[in-house]
Order: C-alpha cells, then structure tokens, then sequence
C-alpha cells in the first residue's frame, strides 16, 4: 500500500512538474523565462534550465545578455552529465567569445569534457588520447594558468590509462601462447613508454616471450631465435642494471646459452654418424 501510495505521489509530482514546464515555455514573456531558467540553474535543476535558456536563446541573440545565458547553457550539459555536447557548446562559446574573460575557463572546460568521456581501460580510448592533446595544448597556450598542475595531472593520469591498455594488450598475446606477437608487443610497449617505472618489467616480459617463442620453434630456428634472447638479456642488463629482475635475466641467459650450445652438441654427433 505504501509504494501504491508513493507511486501516485511521484506521479502527481511529476505531472505538476510538466505542467510547471508547460506553462514557463509557453510564456511570451521572455524576460520571465529567463528569470525562471535563472532560478532552475540556481536550483541545479539543470534539465529544466537547459531546455527553458535553450527556447529563449535565439531572442537574446546578440544581446548583452546572450554571453552569459550560453554559458550557463553550456553547464547544464556539463552537469547533466552530456559531455559529448558539453565538449562541442564550450567550443562553440570559444568560437562566439574569444575575447571573453571566461576564455581560459571554456578552453579548460571543452578539454575537460574529452576527458570526462574516457572509457574504462578495456574500451577505446580515443577520448583519452584526444585528452592529452588538448590539455598539452591548454597548457601551451596558457603558459600562466593556475589550471595547468590539474591539467598536468590529468595528462599523466591519461597515459598511465594508455600505457595499462597496451600492456594489457601485450600480456592477453602472451597468456594465449602468441609468443613472437607478445615480444614484440612489449617492446613496442618500451618503446611508447621508455621513461615507465615498470619499464624492467616489460623488458622481462619481451624476452620470456622470445624464449617461449624460440623454445616453441623448429630446430632450424633455435639457435637464431635464442641468439635474439641472449641478446635481449644483454640489452637488459646494460639499462637495468641494479633491476630486482636481473637474477631472473640472468637465468633467461644462460638457457638460452644452454640450449644452443645442446644444439650444436646434437648437430656434431649428426655429423659424425654421416
């Protein structure tokens, strides 16, 4: 009985609601309108303030008035969570007003939208990626402002996101058994990333992916193909040199050595027996 109750409510709530909006939009009175979409963006009732500022723009056109309404306009979007067309209105206020004093402001905000609509790590990250453009573009072209250490930060936020893709990209070749795929995909992953704090780390991972991979290869390969490894390894250590994976390396290293130095044993008693 009770929801029964709370459902008629809501419903009654809603109604007057829409008939409240009815009535404001059907107004002639735009000054009133604008009074009421005022009142509904103080009120962060920004669904109601976007569609009242967005019916009354077009009379305010070219008013002293119209800077301010599409700026608010702009931030109901914003606040109702519509990046994509939040991004899109902070720029078309950037292309009506450059000479505004909230510039700088839309600039940061039209940025700040692509990055609101980056996706989880698993998902495209064009939206990140587009991100760290704009904000480095922001802070170059506002060397002074105080929004650059956020925009900074959000800048490494944004390629860490990009950098946990690719790796994870790398370790799905490698867990599958695309052993040659996965060492080049980390190293590829270096590469992007050479300043990475797990950058030993990915290096492992290239030449776990090489030994997998030669290891897997026919024996015509081998020795190439651990060669490659023993160099990997070298490679390692002339850049990681105090890594806590050197150990590690090391092993990498002298399987490696090990397996061609058994190639050639067998290599010799084949010959022997001709």
């Amino acid at each position: 009985m009770k929801i029964f109750l709370r459902l008629i409510l809501v419903s009654l709530l809603f109604t007057s609601c829409a008939s409240k909006m009815g009535k404001i939009l059907k107004s002639k009175d735009n000054e009133y309108k604008l009074k009421m979409a005022e009142q509904f963006y103080a009120q962060k009732k920004y669904n109601q303030a976007q569609q009242v500022f967005e019916d009354i723009m077009p009379f305010y056109r070219g008013s002293e008035k119209y800077e301010d309404i599409f700026y608010k306009y702009c931030y109901c979007a914003y606040y109702e969570k519509d990046y994509v067309n939040a991004e899109s209105l902070f720029k078309t206020y950037l292309d009506n007003f450059p000479g505004s004093q909230r510039a700088e402001e839309m600039d940061y905000m039209h940025c700040y939208s692509f990055y609101k609509q980056s996706p989880k790590v698993d998902l495209d990250q064009t939206s990140t990626a587009k991100t760290i453009s704009l904000m480095q573009a922001f802070i170059n072209t506002h060397p002074e402002s105080s929004r650059n250490k956020d925009a900074t930060t959000i800048i490494d936020e944004c390629r860490a996101k990009l950098e946990l893709k690719e790796f994870k990209g790398a370790q799905l070749y490698y867990d599958l058994g695309y052993f040659k795929a996965a060492a080049v995909a980390f190293a590829t992953l270096l590469d992007d990333y050479p300043d990475a704090e797990k950058g030993d780390e990915y290096k492992l991972a290239s030449i776990k992916s090489y030994y997998k991979y030669a290891e897997m290869s026919i024996q015509e390969k081998q020795e190439e193909r651990f060669t490659k490894v023993i160099a990997e390894c070298n490679d390692f250590s002339d850049r990681y040199a105090s890594s806590k994976f050197v150990n590690e390396v090391n092993n990498y290293k002298s399987l490696s050595e090990n397996n061609i130095k058994n190639l050639h044993n067998e290599q010799t008693k084949e010959a022997s027996k001709r």
